[in-house]
């Protein structure tokens, strides 16, 4: 209830009073734990780390959990807590908000300004899917930490010139698939060391070409014969693909009549 009168006062003293550079250091903290997922340890180090990121990059990164959304869906709810509580830098209000509500298990990332080139449509589906086993499995400390360096690696690889986004996404941990490549490859090579030593044991039994060898003359009459159709070619051809999406985000137009980008789902 506290944190809901500050919200309150301080969404009032930010629409009274002029500011020229807008941040989350001058709005609501970019921490709010309704839904007390939280230890107090967890959230003095998530609050942390998300202050340490949004000031270094200039762009404010919040983090905000519920119980309920009030009847607004995920994307209006997160859009409207974004654009009432004065978070984001500059002019463009530069910024990402992850909203988690418990309610009905959804999960929303509103991006605005610098943040929408940031955190591309093709880029959040990457970092859902970083995150979302450890939101399912109600890992949320780890799932929201998870998120802000997620956001810190987005910020630098935007400010570089390519942000992360079709053909362009962040690459697998290459430890996973040289691990995959040599198990195999050590597998491949013990399954030819085997199968050539029971190779060498066989030296007394030599394949035969026909079924005559093995049937005593005089023992078989056939009194019926039929041809029996074993094997048949297909030749198959891949299905024309659909066209890549372009890239980019997706945007859409807040009720208070500022541009957002973002997407969520549940978990």
């Amino acid at each position: 209830m506290k944190k809901r009168v500050f919200l309150i006062l301080s969404a009032f003293i930010l629409s009274v009073i002029p500011v020229f550079t807008v941040s989350a250091a001058e709005g609501a903290p970019r921490l709010i734990d309704e839904a007390d997922l939280l230890s107090d340890s967890e959230e003095s180090a998530l609050l942390g780390s998300l202050d340490e990121i949004s000031e270094r990059q200039k762009m404010d990164i919040v983090v905000v959990t519920e119980n309920s959304l009030e009847g607004k869906s995920a994307m209006e709810y997160a859009d409207d807590f974004y654009d009432e509580n004065g978070y984001g830098f500059g002019e463009g209000r530069d910024g990402i908000l992850f909203l988690v509500s418990m309610e009905e298990r959804d999960w929303h990332i509103s991006t605005r300004g610098y943040g929408i080139t940031t955190v591309t449509d093709a880029g959040r589906e990457y970092m859902s899917g970083q995150l979302k086993e450890d939101l399912s499995g109600g890992e949320y400390a780890a799932a929201f930490m998870a998120f802000a360096g997620l956001c810190d690696d987005y910020i630098t690889q935007a400010r570089n010139g390519e942000p992360y986004d079709v053909g362009n996404l962040p690459k697998e941990p290459f430890w996973f698939g040289g691990c995959l490549g040599i198990s195999l490859g050590i597998a491949f090579v013990i399954s030819l060391i085997v199968t050539g030593v029971m190779k060498s044991k066989l030296k007394t039994v030599h394949s035969q070409s026909g079924a005559d060898t093995y049937v005593k003359r005089g023992g078989l009459k056939l009194t019926k014969e039929n041809d029996l159709f074993l094997y048949r070619h297909i030749d198959r051809r891949e299905k024309p693909k659909e066209e890549e999406s372009a890239g980019g985000s997706d945007t859409h137009t807040s009720s208070s009549g500022a541009t957002h980008g973002g997407g969520g789902g549940k978990f």
